[in-house]
Protein backbone atom coordinates (compact mmCIF):
# COMPACT_ATOMS: atom_id res chain seq x y z
CA UNK A 1 0.00 0.00 0.00
CA UNK A 2 1.42 3.36 -1.07
CA UNK A 3 0.00 6.23 1.01
CA UNK A 4 0.44 9.72 -0.44
CA UNK A 5 -1.91 11.81 1.70
CA UNK A 6 -1.06 12.01 5.40
CA UNK A 7 -2.17 13.54 8.68
CA UNK A 8 -1.19 17.11 9.50
CA UNK A 9 1.15 17.86 12.39
CA UNK A 10 -1.63 19.68 14.22
CA UNK A 11 -3.92 16.63 14.11
CA UNK A 12 -1.15 14.30 15.30
CA UNK A 13 -0.26 16.63 18.17
CA UNK A 14 -3.90 16.97 19.19
CA UNK A 15 -4.31 13.18 19.07
CA UNK A 16 -1.16 12.62 21.14
CA UNK A 17 -2.49 15.10 23.71
CA UNK A 18 -5.93 13.43 23.81
CA UNK A 19 -7.65 16.60 22.58
CA UNK A 20 -9.59 15.26 19.60
CA UNK A 21 -13.29 14.33 19.58
CA UNK A 22 -13.86 10.57 19.52
CA UNK A 23 -14.84 10.56 15.84
CA UNK A 24 -11.64 12.29 14.72
CA UNK A 25 -9.62 10.09 17.08
CA UNK A 26 -11.03 7.00 15.39
CA UNK A 27 -9.99 8.25 11.94
CA UNK A 28 -6.52 9.22 13.15
CA UNK A 29 -5.96 5.89 14.89
CA UNK A 30 -7.14 4.01 11.79
CA UNK A 31 -4.85 5.95 9.46
CA UNK A 32 -1.84 5.70 11.77
CA UNK A 33 -2.27 1.93 12.01
CA UNK A 34 -1.82 1.78 8.20
CA UNK A 35 0.85 4.46 7.76
CA UNK A 36 4.46 3.95 8.87
CA UNK A 37 5.29 7.62 8.34
CA UNK A 38 2.47 9.01 10.49
CA UNK A 39 3.01 6.32 13.13
CA UNK A 40 6.65 7.41 13.47
CA UNK A 41 5.68 11.10 13.66
CA UNK A 42 3.06 10.33 16.30
CA UNK A 43 5.65 8.43 18.34
CA UNK A 44 7.93 11.46 18.23
CA UNK A 45 5.19 13.78 19.45
CA UNK A 46 4.26 11.39 22.23
CA UNK A 47 7.92 11.22 23.28
CA UNK A 48 8.13 15.03 23.41
CA UNK A 49 4.94 15.11 25.47
CA UNK A 50 6.43 12.60 27.90
CA UNK A 51 9.55 14.72 28.36
CA UNK A 52 7.44 17.81 29.03
CA UNK A 53 5.37 15.96 31.60
CA UNK A 54 8.50 14.67 33.35
CA UNK A 55 9.71 18.26 33.70
CA UNK A 56 6.58 19.50 35.43
CA UNK A 57 6.48 20.20 39.16
CA UNK A 58 4.96 17.45 41.27
CA UNK A 59 1.65 18.24 42.97
CA UNK A 60 -0.71 16.22 45.09
CA UNK A 61 -3.94 14.92 43.57
CA UNK A 62 -7.27 15.74 45.13
CA UNK A 63 -9.17 12.90 46.76
CA UNK A 64 -10.57 10.72 43.97
CA UNK A 65 -8.49 12.56 41.36
CA UNK A 66 -6.63 9.49 40.12
CA UNK A 67 -9.84 7.51 39.66
CA UNK A 68 -11.35 10.39 37.68
CA UNK A 69 -8.31 10.65 35.41
CA UNK A 70 -8.22 6.89 34.76
CA UNK A 71 -11.93 6.91 33.91
CA UNK A 72 -11.33 9.63 31.32
CA UNK A 73 -8.41 7.71 29.82
CA UNK A 74 -10.51 4.53 29.59
CA UNK A 75 -13.10 6.41 27.55
CA UNK A 76 -10.66 8.23 25.28
CA UNK A 77 -9.88 7.30 21.67
CA UNK A 78 -6.30 8.43 22.40
CA UNK A 79 -5.87 5.26 24.45
CA UNK A 80 -6.61 2.95 21.52
CA UNK A 81 -3.73 0.60 20.78
CA UNK A 82 -2.52 1.42 17.27
CA UNK A 83 -1.73 -2.01 15.90
CA UNK A 84 -0.27 -1.85 12.36
CA UNK A 85 -2.06 -4.90 11.00
CA UNK A 86 -5.45 -5.97 9.70
CA UNK A 87 -7.13 -9.09 8.40
CA UNK A 88 -9.78 -7.51 6.16
CA UNK A 89 -10.56 -4.09 4.70
CA UNK A 90 -10.82 -2.33 8.04
CA UNK A 91 -7.69 -1.25 9.93
CA UNK A 92 -7.31 -2.76 13.41
CA UNK A 93 -8.73 0.20 15.44
CA UNK A 94 -11.82 0.41 13.22
CA UNK A 95 -12.39 -3.36 13.14
CA UNK A 96 -12.19 -3.44 16.94
CA UNK A 97 -14.58 -0.49 17.15
CA UNK A 98 -17.14 -1.94 14.71
CA UNK A 99 -16.79 -5.49 16.01
CA UNK A 100 -15.68 -7.01 12.73
CA UNK A 101 -15.04 -6.14 9.12
CA UNK A 102 -17.38 -4.97 6.34
CA UNK A 103 -19.79 -7.87 6.91
CA UNK A 104 -20.49 -6.56 10.44
CA UNK A 105 -21.65 -3.13 9.18
CA UNK A 106 -25.36 -2.30 9.12
CA UNK A 107 -25.59 -0.19 5.99
CA UNK A 108 -28.44 2.20 5.17
CA UNK A 109 -29.15 3.31 1.58
CA UNK A 110 -28.71 6.96 0.58
CA UNK A 111 -29.71 6.51 -3.08
CA UNK A 112 -27.86 5.75 -6.34
CA UNK A 113 -26.29 2.71 -4.70
CA UNK A 114 -24.54 4.81 -2.04
CA UNK A 115 -24.80 3.48 1.51
CA UNK A 116 -23.74 4.75 4.91
CA UNK A 117 -23.47 3.53 8.48
CA UNK A 118 -23.38 6.13 11.24
CA UNK A 119 -21.09 5.06 14.07
CA UNK A 120 -21.89 5.72 17.75
CA UNK A 121 -19.33 8.24 18.98
CA UNK A 122 -19.13 10.91 21.64
CA UNK A 123 -19.91 14.63 21.25
CA UNK A 124 -17.93 17.09 19.18
CA UNK A 125 -17.98 15.31 15.81
CA UNK A 126 -19.78 12.52 13.94
CA UNK A 127 -18.35 9.46 12.20
CA UNK A 128 -19.74 7.33 9.40
CA UNK A 129 -18.74 4.61 6.97
CA UNK A 130 -19.56 5.29 3.32
CA UNK A 131 -19.96 2.77 0.49
CA UNK A 132 -19.86 4.42 -2.94
CA UNK A 133 -20.22 2.29 -6.11
CA UNK A 134 -17.41 2.60 -8.65
CA UNK A 135 -17.97 5.60 -10.92
CA UNK A 136 -20.66 7.14 -8.70
CA UNK A 137 -20.38 10.83 -7.82
CA UNK A 138 -21.30 12.31 -4.46
CA UNK A 139 -23.25 15.60 -4.41
CA UNK A 140 -21.22 18.78 -4.82
CA UNK A 141 -20.62 20.21 -1.36
CA UNK A 142 -18.54 22.46 0.86
CA UNK A 143 -17.80 22.34 4.58
CA UNK A 144 -18.81 24.35 7.62
CA UNK A 145 -16.00 22.81 9.65
CA UNK A 146 -13.43 20.06 9.21
CA UNK A 147 -13.97 16.70 7.53
CA UNK A 148 -11.49 13.82 7.64
CA UNK A 149 -12.01 11.08 5.03
CA UNK A 150 -9.92 7.90 5.13
CA UNK A 151 -10.09 5.57 2.12
CA UNK A 152 -10.35 1.91 3.11
CA UNK A 153 -11.05 0.32 -0.29
CA UNK A 154 -11.06 1.59 -3.86
CA UNK A 155 -10.38 5.26 -4.54
CA UNK A 156 -12.06 8.58 -5.20
CA UNK A 157 -11.10 11.65 -7.19
CA UNK A 158 -12.15 15.26 -6.82
CA UNK A 159 -10.89 18.66 -7.88
CA UNK A 160 -7.94 18.31 -5.50
CA UNK A 161 -6.34 14.91 -6.21
CA UNK A 162 -6.92 11.16 -6.20
CA UNK A 163 -7.16 9.33 -2.88
CA UNK A 164 -6.54 5.59 -2.64
CA UNK A 165 -6.42 3.02 0.18
CA UNK A 166 -4.85 4.50 3.32
CA UNK A 167 -4.97 8.07 1.99
CA UNK A 168 -6.57 10.75 4.14
CA UNK A 169 -8.27 13.87 2.79
CA UNK A 170 -8.47 16.82 5.18
CA UNK A 171 -11.23 19.21 4.09
CA UNK A 172 -12.11 22.58 5.62
CA UNK A 173 -14.28 25.61 4.86
CA UNK A 174 -12.14 26.51 1.85
CA UNK A 175 -12.80 23.27 -0.06
CA UNK A 176 -15.77 22.86 -2.40
CA UNK A 177 -15.69 19.54 -4.26
CA UNK A 178 -17.58 16.70 -5.95
CA UNK A 179 -15.92 13.39 -4.99
CA UNK A 180 -16.31 10.61 -7.56
CA UNK A 181 -15.52 6.96 -6.84
CA UNK A 182 -12.87 5.71 -9.24
CA UNK A 183 -13.48 2.87 -11.67
CA UNK A 184 -12.95 -0.68 -10.44
CA UNK A 185 -14.17 -1.69 -7.00
CA UNK A 186 -16.56 0.27 -4.80
CA UNK A 187 -15.00 2.98 -2.66
CA UNK A 188 -15.39 2.45 1.09
CA UNK A 189 -14.41 5.34 3.35
CA UNK A 190 -14.41 6.30 7.02
CA UNK A 191 -15.41 9.95 7.39
CA UNK A 192 -15.67 12.26 10.40
CA UNK A 193 -17.11 15.78 10.48
CA UNK A 194 -17.53 18.38 13.19
CA UNK A 195 -20.24 20.36 11.36
CA UNK A 196 -22.92 19.67 8.72
CA UNK A 197 -21.85 19.74 5.08
CA UNK A 198 -22.89 22.62 2.84
CA UNK A 199 -24.66 21.21 -0.24
CA UNK A 200 -25.28 23.20 -3.43
CA UNK A 201 -28.17 21.13 -4.79
CA UNK A 202 -31.75 21.44 -3.52
CA UNK A 203 -32.41 17.70 -3.17
CA UNK A 204 -29.32 17.00 -1.02
CA UNK A 205 -30.25 19.97 1.20
CA UNK A 206 -33.78 18.62 1.66
CA UNK A 207 -32.51 15.12 2.49
CA UNK A 208 -29.67 16.32 4.73
CA UNK A 209 -31.54 16.20 8.07
CA UNK A 210 -32.79 12.67 7.32
CA UNK A 211 -29.34 11.36 6.42
CA UNK A 212 -27.62 13.34 9.21
CA UNK A 213 -24.78 14.46 6.97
Amino acid sequence: MTIRHHLSDSLLIAYAAGNLPEAFGLVVASHVSLCDECRARLGAYEAVGGVLVDGEDVCELAVGGLDAVMARIDGSMASVDIVPMRQGIFPAPLAEYVGGDVSAVKWRPLGMGVRQAILPVGPGASARLLYIPAGQAMPDHGHRGMELTLVLQGAFVDGVDQFGPGDLEIADEDLQHTPVAAAGVACICLAATDAPLRFKGLVPRIMQPLFRI
